[in-house]
Parts: structure tokens; sequence; C-alpha cells
């Protein structure tokens, strides 16, 4: 009995380490290999903490940014001028709008912004075949070495574009992924303030991911490819942007990271709107891991299977399994017969922090509910939120409950 009681009690620490290292033991190490390598203090991309150096007007490429846009007619205006107002001759950009199946007035109001804007395109059709399948049609059309793709629904700071296309300059780059940054209001949700939260820490993680060796997943509302390294991709692929870096990764070359370049967008209409959203994430996630199996060869990959291993595969496909089996695994050790008080005490003391964590994360949601904030139940509330949305998000991806084509989460106004 005794062995068996050893048996759980090693399986425990097993996975109580999996998870320490997944949230907060991969920053570490990473920390740790940048300053050991010797990294840190170099002036170049891989940080992107580093000033890019300045441009010269004529040795800028001619670039094009791709716009899906499917129904979004409310924020047309908004991101045309947004991409007007970049700094970057406006003669090199390119605007490709793909707005296929939309029926709220896009093309109409696209058409009638054409005659001033000769560089501004327009994909439309009748029929609605999903964020990839226009992806993929509209990198067909493009003809400039260096493609940037952003969400009609986010908003780019002045300089976002020179500032990715100056990552291109180290050669060994073959994509470059800016900043995801929410804008978080005093009347934003719980979820909204958590997903904050979790993007500062999530751009902090991707530092150290460039400074060790490249970035493991770019984010999609903002992110440049080199327009001859794309490959068509699976139209029914929930997380492009994932897929398409990662295989541009996979290839030999890095994914770099430009945080002074960024994509502000609103936090969630509500944990309702958020969790749609995240559950279809981590769908795709699982749909990712499947397809990028390759990359787990470490003895070909190396650095690149380190990071998405410890970055990606333990978030998305093992820690949230290992959560609720360590509740149950230290209730199991509550019931060992000991002799020492003290070993009891140990046990009884962990099990009472991780029903702390958890009742303070369902005081988060009911606050969230109720339309009250405490800023306390914010981490506990948006981590069990979203260790919980993966395992539905995995119950749907093993149903085959799968389509490029899905309904938008409603932003926060």
């Amino acid at each position: 009995m005794d062995l068996a009681y050893d048996c759980v009690g090693i399986v425990f620490f097993g996975l109580a380490f999996v998870v320490l290292y997944t949230y907060i033991g991969y920053g570490i190490v990473a920390w740790l290999l940048v300053r050991v390598r010797g990294r840190i203090d170099i002036v170049d991309d891989r940080s992107g903490t580093a000033a890019s150096v300045p441009a010269i007007e004529n040795t800028l490429p001619i670039v094009t940014m791709v716009i899906p846009a499917y129904n979004e007619r409310a924020y047309l205006n908004d991101k045309l001028q947004n991409c007007l107002d970049q700094d970057y001759p406006t003669s090199k950009l390119r605007l490709l709008f793909v707005i296929e199946g939309s029926n709220d007035g896009s093309a109409e109001y696209l058409a009638s912004r054409q005659p001033e804007l000769p560089n501004l395109t327009i994909l439309s059709g009748s029929q609605r075949l999903g964020k990839v399948a226009a992806m993929n049609r509209a990198m067909s059309n493009v003809q400039t070495p260096i493609t940037i793709f952003t969400d009609a629904n986010t908003h780019l700071n002045p300089e976002a574009v020179r500032r990715l296309v100056t990552r291109f300059n180290a050669p060994e780059v073959g994509a470059v992924t800016g900043e995801k940054r929410i804008r978080v209001a005093g009347a934003d949700t719980a979820a909204g303030s958590g997903e904050g939260l979790y993007w500062r820490y999530e751009s902090f993680l991707k530092k150290l991911d460039a400074e060790l060796h490249t970035i493991v997943g770019a984010a999609g509302e903002l992110f440049a490819i080199r327009t001859e390294l794309y490959e068509p991709v699976e139209t029914d692929t929930l997380l492009d942007d994932f897929i398409i870096s990662l295989r541009i990764a996979g290839r030999g070359f890095r994914v770099a990271y430009a945080p002074d370049a960024y994509a502000l967008e609103h936090a969630s209409h509500s944990v309702a709107e958020e969790m749609k959203r995240k559950v279809r994430i981590a769908t795709g996630g699982f749909q990712a891991m499947k397809r990028l199996s390759y990359l787990l060869n470490v003895s070909r990959y190396g650095w690149l299977t380190f990071q998405y291993v410890s970055h990606r595969v333990l978030r998305w496909a093992i820690t949230p399994f290992c959560l609720p089996l360590l509740l149950l695994l230290n209730a199991i050790l509550l019931t060992r017969p000991v002799s020492d008080a003290s070993e009891l005490g140990f046990w009884q003391v962990l099990f009472g922090l991780q029903l702390a964590f958890y009742m303070a994360a369902g005081v988060g949601y009911v606050l969230e509910n109720r339309q009250t904030r405490w800023k306390l139940t914010f981490v506990p509330f948006y981590f069990v939120f979203m260790n919980w949305c993966v395992l539905l998000g995995f119950w749907r991806y093993g149903n085959g409950n799968i389509s490029g084509i899905w309904e938008k989460a409603r932003r926060a106004a």
C-alpha cells in the first residue's frame, strides 16, 4: 500500500513540475540560456528591443498588405485610413482587401475609394469560403517581395509596416510577427483584463524566444512573410498564422519579433464570446500539432523543437490535463496513513492552496458576470478559463467539429 502511495506522490510531483515549467520554468530557462549564449547584448533584430536601423527610402521594398474582411464594413473606413497613415512610402504600399462572401456593403464602399487609391485592390465573390481560402486566393495575386497580414478590426501604430520590413534586412529571417495588444477599458470584462495580462506575459516570452532562436507562432493580427516562402494552407485550418509561421521556421528560417510594431484590438465583449474564441484556438492548436508533428524531431530541428515543445505543445496538449489530475492525486494522498503529522500537513496545505486558487477563479467568474471588478481574481480566473477552453477544444477536435468558416467573436466597443 505504501508503495502505491509513493507512486502516486511521484506522479503528483512529476505533473506539478510540468505545470510549473510550462508557465514559469520555461521563461526562466530561456532567460538563462540567452544569457549563457551571450546573445542578449547583441544589437540585432533577434530581440526586437534594439532600435531598427532606419531604411533609406529608395531601398525600401514594395509591400502588400493583405486584409481579409468578411462583413467588416463597420471597420473598413478606419482600417483603410490606418493603412494610409503608415509611415511608409505610399508608392510602395499595396492594399489588398479580400471580402469574399460579404453582404454588408463592403464591396461598394471599397469600390468607391478605388478612384483615389490606385494601389487598392479588392477581391470579392458571392460565396464565403473562409479566411484561409481567402488568404490562399489573395497570395496568388501578390507580386511584391514582402506580404503583411493584418485583421480588419485592428489598429496599427503608424510605424508598424516600416518596423516589420526592416527586420527582413537579415537574410535568415523568413517571417516577422508584430505584437498584439489588448485595449482594456474600465468597463471591460474580467476575461478582457485577463487577456491583456496574458498577452503582456506572452510578449515577454516572445522576446526571449526571438533572442534564443525563433518565435514559435505569429500573431495573426499583424505578421509579415517573404512572399516566396508562402505555401498554400489547407482550407480547414483554424490557426493559419501559427501554421504559416511554423512551416517557415521548419524550413530553416527565423521568425523574428517586432514588439515596436503592434496591433491594437478590443477585448472580447463577454466571457461567452471569449470562450468561443479560445475554444476555437484550442481546437486549432490540436489540429496544428498534428500537422506539425515533424517538428518534434529534435535531432533535425534542434532549438526549434525545444522552443516548440516548451512554449506550445506543453501548454496546449499536456498541462491542461495535468491540472485536474493534480487535484485528484492530492486528494488520494490525503487518505494515506501516516505516522508523521507533518507529512499529512504538507499534503493538506497543497490541497488547500489548490482549492483556494480555484475558489478565487470561481469568484472572478461570478464577479465578472455581475460586472464587478477585483484584480486579485483576474489571474486565477483567466488561467483556469484558458485551460478549461483547451479541454473543450480537445473534445471538439476529437469530434471532428472543424471548419475554416466560423462566426466572429464580438469585441468590446
